[in-house]
């Protein structure tokens, strides 16, 4: 396991547990207002520590994540538990699902109706049979 300390940056913290691809992403997420500690929008340089409430908003997704430890290097995926507990409701990951059946199902402005055809095939896929 890498090398712990008892707090680290916002930023890097985040980019540590692979919230973020790049630390850069992580510090931009924190200037727009995207990373909360108890309700408060965070600036990079904050400190956090063990314990505390992180809430970090992802495109449609608002992630919640409970501080266990600060690594002092980005960690493997395997090891991120070991660094954060997810708290993150299941109800923000059917946000992401639902999104993803609507862009699937969404069509052309202009296509107009379905024919009977392809709401053979939507009712097929989807298991409205």
């Amino acid at each position: 396991m890498s090398f712990v300390t008892e707090h680290a940056r916002i930023d890097k913290w985040l980019w540590c547990v692979r919230l973020f691809k790049t630390r850069a992403l992580a510090t931009t997420a924190c200037r727009a207002g995207a990373v909360l500690i108890g309700d408060v929008p965070v600036k990079p340089a904050r400190e956090v520590r063990i314990g505390e409430t992180v809430c970090v908003r992802q495109g449609l997704i608002t992630r919640t994540l409970q501080v266990v430890a600060a690594p002092a290097a980005r960690v493997a995926a395997k090891q991120v538990p070991a660094f954060c507990t997810d708290l993150t409701p299941p109800e923000e990951f059917e946000k992401v699902r639902a999104q993803r059946v609507q862009q699937f199902l969404a069509r052309e402005k202009g296509a107009g109706r379905p024919t009977k055809r392809e709401r053979r095939r939507l009712d097929r896929l989807l298991g409205r049979d």
